[in-house]
């Protein structure tokens, strides 16, 4: 008599979806215990291929108590979590019915994903595979108050999407002005 052995089910992975941005609504102060919880499942389960990235986008800020300044971390958006992800019904499920989270950003409960523009705005996701620019590098700027003014890199701030460049003043000296990556192009 031969014993058949069960073999775990093969997971499908659905290479024709894509990974988007999702938003969850959560409890006020839950944002990282729903972050750590829904981590967890992740790694229990194997979904690693689905669920790719877990975000509490935070600050750096200076806070001044009895006469001493502090730098502490502040959440960007309280009360929400981002979510790098491939929706499917088992994603949505896990997500939905982790602790702490309310609902999903969009119509019903129907999850909207963040577009392009939103999740460049928010400066999640940088990837910088289209920006070729060193500190010390000549730009030109092309949009904003600042237009055709070249200057010289000084900083780059990859999480902000953010330059400083230094650009001649009216008083024949350079000042540093702050740009997003989309004002400038490289010369």
């Amino acid at each position: 008599m031969s014993e058949e052995i069960n073999q775990p089910e093969e997971k499908e992975i659905n290479t024709s979806a894509e990974y988007k941005w999702y938003v969850v609504h959560t409890y006020s102060g839950y944002e990282k215990k729903v972050k750590a919880n829904i981590e967890k499942t992740v790694e229990n389960r194997g979904m690693q291929h689905l669920i790719h990235e877990v975000s509490v986008p935070l600050q750096d800020v200076v806070e001044i108590k009895d006469g001493q300044k502090k730098t502490v971390q502040r959440k960007v958006f309280p009360g929400y979590v981002l979510l790098h992800m491939i929706m499917t019904d088992e994603t949505w499920y896990i997500v939905r019915n982790t602790r702490g989270v309310t609902s999903f950003v969009g119509p019903g409960s129907k999850p909207v994903p963040l577009t392009d523009a939103e999740v460049y705005a928010m400066g999640i996701g940088t990837e910088m595979e289209n920006f070729n620019i060193a500190v010390g590098d000549t730009v030109r700027v092309i949009g904003g108050p600042f237009a055709d003014f070249v200057g010289a890199v000084q900083e780059i701030n990859a999480k902000k999407r953010e330059v400083v460049v230094l650009l001649p003043s009216f008083n024949g000296r350079e000042t540093p002005v702050t740009l997003d990556f989309a004002q400038i192009t490289k010369l």
